[in-house]
């Protein structure tokens, strides 16, 4: 794969390394972006899957502000049709929840906005010492994706998933530990090797057993999601429409703090 590349892919003994790369901006996600993390996740046929950013600042900043938010870029053609298919769930997001391959998140800094989601999507969480967590889209005037409604709170309970929506407070990696929402923190030097270990547990495993046991815990414990996403991208575009949206973009860009009205 080339460095040029916004989602890189390396597969090794079973195991594929899903990188998000856009360092410069904080690993976020414009249209070409998303449709590349997809595109890595449902052409995956390796054991394990392995996800994180480039560079040493971010896991995933969420989505890029001024292309998406900002109206900077519209939604391709091919964007488009890809959301139709999953009937409103954010593509990338229905390649994640729906993929029977375990999923390991090494999150090596900033998990923001959907940067959290797709750490929540995950099926294991590991954290570099310096991680920082946080559900932003309050911020932005918007409502989360449907892996923030229905995953957060199984991980840290209905009061705490509240608190982190409501708020749109940033926890640091000692903290989402503590609450349940990553399962072991590592030192940053560590972090990858950590990761790999444990996938090359997994990968060691019999894979159509492994396969089942993700696919139970689906169905135990997963709403549907295609139903949860729909209604959550119907939200969040009612929501981007808003003066209260608006006004958050405007005072990201001009790096200033909003002034929100209620409509």
């Amino acid at each position: 794969m080339s460095d040029e590349d916004v989602v890189k892919v390396e597969v090794e003994k079973n195991i594929a390394l899903v990188t998000l790369n856009r360092p410069d901006a904080m690993n976020s996600l414009n249209y070409e972006t998303y449709m590349a993390l997809e595109d890595a996740v449902r052409l995956c046929e390796a054991r394990v899957i392995i996800l994180t950013g480039a560079g040493d600042k971010a896991f995933c900043s969420g989505d890029d502000v001024k292309q998406i938010l900002g109206g900077g870029a519209k939604p391709p053609p091919e964007a488009i049709e890809r959301s139709k298919k999953t009937g409103g769930l954010t593509p990338a997001a229905d390649a994640l929840l729906h993929t029977d391959i375990p999923v390991i998140a090494a999150v090596n800094g900033y998990a923001l906005g959907w940067g959290m989601e797709m750490a929540l999507m995950a099926d294991i969480r590991v954290a570099s010492q310096q991680a920082k967590f946080g559900e932003l889209f309050v911020i932005r005037g918007l409502c989360c994706d449907a892996p923030g409604l229905g995953r957060l709170a199984q991980l840290v309970g209905r009061e705490r998933a509240a608190e982190l929506l409501f708020t749109g407070e940033i926890i640091d990696a000692a903290t989402a530990k503590e609450i349940g929402l990553v399962s072991r923190v590592v030192p940053h030097e560590n972090l990858m090797e950590e990761a790999f270990a444990i996938a090359s547990k997994i990968a060691a495993n019999p894979p159509l057993a492994v396969r089942s046991l993700k696919a139970g815990l689906r169905r135990t414990l997963d709403p549907n999601w295609r139903d949860t996403g729909a209604w959550a991208i119907r939200e969040i575009r009612t929501l981007m429409e808003t003066e209260d949206c608006k006004e958050s973009v405007a005072a990201f860009i001009e790096k200033r703090e909003p002034v929100f009205k209620g409509r």
